[in-house]
């Protein structure tokens, strides 16, 4: 596993200790039945009592040694895995932070989910044995064989023989196990996702009344992952009595062949206790050797899944020479633009062109699914376009650092978000370093100062996961904060002001006129009230532009938008 091998390079301390203490351990377990050998044969077989208390003394600190090795071996192994985890997991995020929307429609929210927090588990606890067993294992193994060779080549016969059955069970269950992870890692990513779609659509299911559906649902899920967890901990299960089987009847064999051997003195009583040390080092490294290939399988299909995320190029990158700023002048044009997505069939825009200066109101309105919020997302390059031209300042939106680009933006999305914090938090999060009178400023012209200053704790006051803890409007008018801060070179209102009652909303537009002079203002809405004053109008329609103009212009102009109008505005307010 590449991926492994690369984090481990950063880790080679812990690696060299582990391996010392590995050879520490391994000399320690498998001097101990040596020393005890001696002691038998030597010692108590011949009431040399002196001898005996030698012998116990270097068991003694053998044995310390051995105990000093195990801790190490352990510190080493934990630190060595959680650290590498630890960076998998860095990595991931990093990578997600610079995935387009296409990326994360590719992989999905509940499968990234997954494999940041599942996968790399799993992952931590293979490395762990892995650091515990891969090296130490082999060594304890080979001395082992070369302990029981040199003690007895007969009774070494019967491990011989018990290995291969060993080897057989190890590969059967190694091949057995690899496609029922891949399922079971696929059922997390489907439990993830109904529970987070259940979580964030509690109100939805509770006023449809479909609960049990949801439940159902979401146990047919758990179920189906409950079926492969179990049939992974099966074969897991069958592995430690079956070795152990294996071991006490190789146990027999061996007390049969030696009684004999005993008998005609050709072995003596300490190194038949010494051999059945070395038998049990022997098979037990063997099966926790198997422990790895056991497990490899579901480390290997993890390593893929997080590998498949680290190795996905976004669609959306810096240039390699990105320029970091325009020619000076405050503009946005958009020059024959066309886009389709990268998995549609057909352009979802066509041949859009405009223009607008420091100082303009680009308002856009149109039926729903005519493309107005897919327009505004390809000037941040949410997306890139398919054909045409953006340019901002002067220079194509393709060609600027990303974060030059999106830092000249003041971006409200559709769909309000705030972040677990406070308050204050979410609003420096246009800047980190706005004072409390530019919090106040933004704020004021946001309309939320007011209810601000109600909370127990002012800008302190805590915010829940998603804003829970707000209405709707008051979650806008922190997002409209929250640009406002930043004093961006062009504001951009993607239905920004849905949720906002006709006064409120008349009195921020009335508040954004002065601060966003210097500026361009662009707005998406669906009430004709909300952007009516605007420099100019562009009405959409199926991803064509097919009116642009002023209201009044419009009006006359344009039959799509004066229907809209007519739908929401008085004949009185048409007239005036």
């Amino acid at each position: 596993m590449k991926l492994v091998l690369h984090h481990m390079n950063r880790y080679k301390r812990y690696i060299f200790f582990n391996i010392l203490a590995v050879f520490g351990f391994a000399a320690a377990e498998l001097g101990i039945p040596t020393i005890v050998s001696d002691l038998i044969d030597n010692g108590i077989s011949q009431n040399d009592t002196s001898y005996v208390y030698h012998k116990a003394i270097i068991l003694l600190v053998v044995a310390l040694l051995g105990g000093l090795g195990n801790i190490v071996l352990a510190y080493c192994s934990s630190r060595a895995s959680t650290k590498i985890v630890r960076d998998m997991r860095n990595d991931i995020f990093r990578k997600s932070q610079e995935f387009s929307h296409t990326e994360y429609n590719k992989f999905g929210v509940s499968s990234m989910i997954t494999r940041t927090m599942n996968d790399a588990f799993v992952l931590m606890q293979f490395l762990n044995v892995i650091f515990r067993t891969a090296l130490l294992t082999p060594i304890m193994m080979l001395i082992s064989m070369f302990m029981v060779l040199k003690t007895s080549v007969s009774l070494s016969m019967v491990i011989g023989a018990c290995i291969p059955i060993l080897i057989l069970g190890i590969y059967q269950i190694a091949k057995t196990s690899s496609p029922i992870s891949a399922r079971q890692q696929k059922g997390m990513d489907r439990l993830n996702r109904i529970s987070r779609e259940n979580l964030t659509g509690v109100r939805v299911i509770r006023a449809f009344c479909k609960d049990h559906y949801e439940s159902k649902r979401f146990a047919d899920a758990n179920e189906d992952y409950a079926g492969n967890a179990k049939k992974l901990f099966k074969l897991m299960s069958v592995t430690q009595p079956a070795f152990f089987l294996l071991l006490n009847l190789g146990v027999i064999v061996v007390y049969v062949i030696s009684s004999r051997m005993i008998n005609v003195g050709t072995l003596q009583v300490g190194q038949l206790v010494a051999f059945q040390e070395y038998m049990f080092h022997a098979m037990f490294s063997m099966m926790m050797f198997s422990t790895v290939f056991m497990m490899y399988p579901r480390a290997a299909i993890s390593a893929k899944r997080i590998q498949e995320l680290l190795d996905e190029e976004p669609l959306i990158q810096n240039p390699e020479n990105p320029v970091m700023d325009g020619d000076g002048s405050t503009s946005l044009v958009f020059d024959h633009v066309s886009f389709q997505y990268p998995d549609g069939e057909a352009a979802v825009l066509q041949d859009i062109s405009f223009e607008a200066q420091v100082g303009d109101t680009i308002a856009f309105i149109g039926s729903t699914g005519s493309g107005k919020s897919t327009l505004i997302n390809l000037i941040p390059r949410f997306y890139d376009i398919s054909t045409g031209s953006i340019k901002v300042d002067g220079v194509d939106v393709r060609k600027y650092d990303l974060k030059a680009l999106r830092e000249k933006i003041g971006f409200i999305p559709q769909k309000a978000l705030l972040f677990s914090g406070s308050i204050r938090e979410n609003i420096r999060y246009g800047k980190d370093t706005a004072s409390k009178n530019e919090l106040d400023h933004s704020t004021q012209i946001a309309e939320a100062y007011d209810f601000i200053q109600e909370k127990p704790k002012k800008y302190d006051e805590k915010v829940v996961e998603g804003g829970g803890n707000f209405s709707g409007g008051q979650r806008q008018r922190l997002s409209i904060s929250r640009a406002i801060v930043r004093k961006p070179e062009i504001y951009i209102f993607d239905d920004s002001f849905s949720a906002l009652d006709l006064r409120t909303d008349a009195a921020l537009r009335k508040n954004l006129k002065p601060e966003t002079k210097e500026a361009i203002t662009l707005i998406v809405a669906q009430r004709v009230s909300s952007i009516i004053d605007a420099t100019k109008i562009i009405v959409m329609n199926e991803g064509r532009v097919v009116g642009q103009g002023t209201h009044k212009e419009l009006l006359k102009t344009c039959p799509i938008y004066r229907e809209i109008a007519e739908s929401q505005l008085s004949k009185e307010e048409l007239g005036a």
